[in-house]
């Protein structure tokens, strides 16, 4: 059986990446991510993203390009991660998540990621430079 695909969004805004603390499920809660979610049966990586986007953050933002790596989150659940940018609103922690920040290229390192998104922050603050 193929991975089910789950998306994560590094939104840049104004040479920032937005970080979200997830508030659930328990065992993750407190830890930061770049927010996203599953990708339903017949969408793409980049309407997923955008529509999870939208969803958790109440934003319009635009899927530009996937940055290497992908992660195994559990069995069949496969995290890939996207640079996005934000097109319209600001974003609010709507659903998953209790606190948000917008971190510049030198903040990156002062929140308590999750493994998988950690891995991919040198490629997050190339985009920031």
């Amino acid at each position: 059986m193929e991975n089910r695909i789950v998306v994560g969004g590094a939104l840049v805004h104004q040479g920032r990446v937005l970080a979200a603390r997830r508030s659930a499920p328990p065992e993750v809660a407190g830890h930061w991510e770049f927010p996203g979610g599953k990708a339903e049966p017949g969408e793409t990586e980049q309407q997923a993203l955008e529509r999870e986007l939208h969803e958790e953050l109440g934003v319009r933002a635009r899927a530009l390009r996937r940055l290497p790596g992908s992660w195994l989150v559990r069995p069949g659940l496969e995290l890939r991660i996207w640079a996005a940018e934000l097109i319209t609103g600001e974003p609010a922690p709507l659903q998953d998540h209790d606190l948000l920040r917008w971190l510049g290229p030198t903040e990156l390192g002062t929140v308590d990621w999750l493994p998988h998104d950690r891995e991919v922050l040198p490629h997050v603050a190339a985009l920031l430079h």
